[in-house]
């Protein structure tokens, strides 16, 4: 090379131009996936019948598929806190906690970190079962945090005046739901709240409720929201998810709210499906 050609200014192609960008995509969307999307999580609020920011009867919140490992790190940290400052007067955690029987450990210290004084309530996921959790241990640690553990039963709490029944049903693919045996022990209330990790067995939950029965709305998780969602393309959604992803479903039948939840399984990434808690503001 000349002087003259080394002093010529570097120009990019056509090519190059294409090629670096598709390479920086690349680059960004691991960076995303692998990264930045684990460590961010959306809060989405809900106002449903006549509620509104500062006047509802009953403010409840959900958490689903923590997925919790041996240890928290800062996002559980910075979730706790974002819970405590919201204060809602029910928190809901649709299953999934841990993935392993090891690992309720990480479980309890994550529910010391939320405000004992609030109600939570909680199901079983499919992990639990699959990671051969003790349930007993399971509700003890649950009993111990303020949080009861509801396998196919109802309860019914109050708030406020209002009284909420929450009706808590068995995982699907790990467990043994059964939505009937679940509503034996409903008591009529001001609301009616129906806990489901796996959104499919929403089909078999609608076709059981009545006028006495009916449910307000349904809460499922399980799905991640895709877990890597491809621009509307999902790769793959776990069994028990049916036809459902994420977000709001409502029909003639159901009033369902698939949330994405906080963790991961199987692979640690998210990918356009960011992790989310959910809260719904109630007043009729």
């Amino acid at each position: 090379m000349n002087k003259e050609e080394a002093d010529k200014p570097k120009t990019w192609t056509r090519r190059k131009f294409i090629r670096a960008m598709v390479w920086s995509a690349i680059g960004f969307g691991l960076l995303d996936a692998l990264w930045i999307e684990k460590f961010f999580i959306e809060t989405n609020e809900f106002y449903l019948g006549n509620s509104t920011d500062d006047n509802y009867d009953i403010k409840v919140l959900q958490i689903s598929d923590l997925h919790l490992q041996s240890s928290l790190d800062y996002k559980h940290k910075r979730l706790a806190q974002k819970v405590n400052e919201l204060k809602p007067d029910l928190i809901f955690i649709t299953g999934d906690a841990v993935d392993y029987k090891k690992n309720i450990t990480t479980l309890n210290k994550f529910l010391q970190l939320l405000d004992k004084d609030i109600k939570k309530v909680a199901i079983t996921g499919n992990w639990e079962y699959w990671g051969y959790v003790d349930i007993n241990d399971l509700n003890i640690i649950y009993n111990f945090n303020n949080c009861d553990l509801l396998i196919n039963q109802s309860k019914q709490f109050e708030v406020r005046g209002k009284t909420i029944s929450v009706t808590g049903v068995d995982d699907y693919v790990g467990g043994r739901a059964d939505i009937k045996k679940a509503l034996q022990s409903y008591s009529k209330s001001n609301y009616h709240v129906i806990l489901n990790h796996c959104p499919q067995y929403s089909d078999a939950i609608a076709n059981h409720l009545d006028q006495n029965t009916k449910a307000d709305f349904i809460l499922s998780g399980h799905t991640h929201g895709g877990q890597v969602n491809l621009f509307g393309f999902v790769p793959f959604l776990p069994q028990g998810s049916g036809d459902y992803l994420k977000g709001w479903y409502k029909d003639d039948k159901r009033n369902m709210y698939v949330l994405k939840g906080i963790g991961t399984s199987i692979l640690p990434i998210r990918f356009m499906a960011r992790s989310e808690i959910a809260v719904f503001h109630l007043k009729a």
